[in-house]
Formats: C-alpha cells, structure tokens, sequence
C-alpha cells in the first residue's frame, strides 16, 4: 500500500524521513524482480543479442514494466540523461512506474561486441500518445557480459536539437 505524499507535510520531521524512507523501500521492491520471476531470455555475445536487449528494453518503458528493466541493468548500473543529471540503477526503476505515456521508436542502432563488452549507439524517436514526436535523443548503451548474460552498465542520453531555420 502506498501512503499518499502530501501526507507527508503533516508528519513531525523525523516520521517525514521514516516515510519517505519507506515509500523509497516500497518502490524498489516493487521495481524489481520477485524471486523466480522470469526476466527476458537473450542468450548469446552477438551483436544482434544486443539489439533485442535494447527492444525490450524500449519496450518495457513504454509499459512502466520496472520489473523487466531491471533485468537488463547491472547493480551498478549508472545514466546520464538529456540535462547531465546522474542517476542509478534505483532510482531509475523507481522512476519508471510514473513515466507519462510515451512511445520510443528505435533507429539508427550500431552494436558493437568486444570479447565481453558491448555497446549500442541509436536514435530513439520518443512519441506522445498521440502518437506525436516529442524529442529525438542520440543514446549510447553500454553492456557487459557476466554470467551468461548482457547487463547494462552504463547509458547516456543527448537531445537532438531541431536544425535552426
């Protein structure tokens, strides 16, 4: 169950910390996978396993699916978004179940695997659910290969800015 946030304005200052410590907590349980959860199978070092990676990936944020998205993401897991900002692996995920509704379209993607590195450079085309386009963003992904498996470590976002006229 999740506490409403504005109940937090009239919690003394220290339940204020316990509560949002919780809600915290909440999220990240609820952001990763319960054990036995199935998570994406993309078994291989090839190139285009990398692709299906960023996929589903893609796709898994266009349906607020924390779940799968933490099945790709290493622990250590960092990002770089569009304005510079930093963030880790929680609070990515924690940040997924309130996305608005958007759509990314991938294109462009370039894979490259080195032994047991790997990395995607694309363009994702993100779409309102109108289906209009709301930003294009140049993004690099970086991958390695730990036990069996593809995880991210590492992305970076750059907005396309629309040529000047």
């Amino acid at each position: 169950m999740l506490f409403p946030l504005d109940s937090m304005e009239h919690a003394a200052s220290g339940d204020k910390k316990m509560l949002r410590t919780f809600c915290i907590a909440f999220l990240l349980l609820n952001c990763l996978p319960a054990p036995g959860a199935s998570c994406p199978s993309f078994s291989g070092k090839a190139e285009d396993v990398l692709l299906q990676i960023e996929h589903a990936w893609a796709k898994a944020l266009d349906q607020r699916d924390a779940a799968t998205v933490g099945c790709i993401l290493a622990d250590n897991f960092e990002d770089l978004d569009i304005d510079g900002a930093q963030h880790n692996r929680a609070e990515m995920l924690a940040r997924i179940p309130q996305r608005p509704q958007r759509t990314n379209q991938l294109d462009e993607m370039q894979p490259h695997v080195y032994g047991n590195a790997g990395y995607v450079r694309g363009l994702n085309t993100v779409l309102d659910a109108q289906g209009k386009v709301i930003a294009k963003v140049r993004f690099t992904d970086i991958f390695v290969y730990q036990d069996g498996q593809w995880l991210a470590v590492a992305g970076q976002e750059v907005l396309v800015k629309e040529p000047s006229k």
